[in-house]
């Protein structure tokens, strides 16, 4: 099958971005493989014909809108997100239009209709960074993510109005069972999202993005780590530190030892060989929302690069 999809990819000029949250097969026959903000970045820069985007449904509109000119494919279009799906695009434009005056944003996990209603876009890697580039007396809308807000707003010092969306994945990790991994490995380090609840935050000995907890576990001279985010990322650090040992935080309402994004993992070799065979499915979004969700998404990325992001 690798060899298969490796031929298929010389052959169409095609490019294969993997999410950090794929799994480890997927990952290692990508050729990037990162956060939302890299796959951004990645799409906008690729000379290639076609982009094969291994994620989730809103990741490949992003890479849509920023190459509208190149064909992006996903290999399961059922790969959503909770997200994402917790702010319809007409409910989030009806609460932004009550509050003009306001500046909008929103978190990439959108749809490309709430991007087109939205003046910049951030990920988790920079949103801290652009809301700070902003006056401090800015009145602010975000979303859709209750808990990245709630963060940000802390370390900022500001009082964004915020959506109330959640990640269904990071909202699961339970408190009690961090608590009880911690007894079990005291010296190692909670490393956490900035997507989970508050609780599970507060008692984090690190909170950033998926690109940014794997950076801290290459740098970091601790050999152990409780990992509160999705366990695909797990594969990654592991080829990064293999000696060191990742243990996975559990989720609420299961007696899974790790917490797995079901959208994320409806993607398969199998379906990525097809995909890239038939050219299908493919993602589309429509022009004219197109054009409005352009600006926003590349000013995100002009700002990152300003930002050293």
């Amino acid at each position: 099958m690798k060899e298969k999809i490796n031929r298929l990819r010389k052959e169409k000029n095609a490019v294969i971005l993997a999410h950090y949250y794929q799994t480890g097969e997927i990952q290692d026959i990508a050729d990037c493989v990162g956060d939302s903000l890299a796959l951004a970045q990645w799409a906008a820069q690729t000379t290639a014909d076609i982009i094969a985007l291994c994620g989730v449904h809103f990741m490949g509109e992003t890479a849509k809108i920023l190459c509208p000119d190149k064909k992006v494919l996903a290999p399961d279009l059922n790969a959503g997100c909770s997200l994402a799906d917790s702010c319809p695009a007409d409910r989030f434009a009806d609460w932004a239009s009550r509050y003009p005056g306001y500046t909008v944003i929103s978190y990439v996990n959108t749809t490309a209709a709430v991007k087109a209603v939205t003046d910049v876009v951030v990920t988790s890697t920079n949103a801290r960074q652009i809301v700070e580039s902003f006056p401090k007396d800015t009145n602010i809308l975000f979303g859709p993510d209750k808990n990245l807000g709630n963060y940000i707003n802390s370390l900022t010092g500001r009082n964004m109005l915020l959506w109330d969306g959640a990640c269904h994945v990071h909202e699961q990790f339970s408190l009690e069972k961090i608590i009880e991994l911690k007894k079990r490995y005291p010296e190692a380090a909670i490393i956490t999202h900035p997507e989970c609840k508050q609780p599970v935050i507060q008692v984090s000995d690190f909170v950033g993005s998926t690109a940014a907890l794997l950076k801290y576990t290459i740098q970091s001279g601790k050999k152990q780590f409780i990992v509160a985010t999705e366990s695909g990322v797990i594969h990654e650090m592991k080829k990064q530190s293999p000696d060191k040992e990742f243990i996975p935080a559990p989720p609420n309402d299961s007696t899974c030892a790790c917490n797995e994004c079901s959208f994320m993992r409806l993607n398969t070799l199998e379906k990525l060989y097809n995909c890239l065979l038939n050219e299908t499915p493919e993602i589309t979004v429509d022009a004219s929302i197109r054009e409005k969700a352009v600006r926003p998404v590349r000013r995100m990325l002009e700002l990152s690069k300003q930002l050293g992001l």
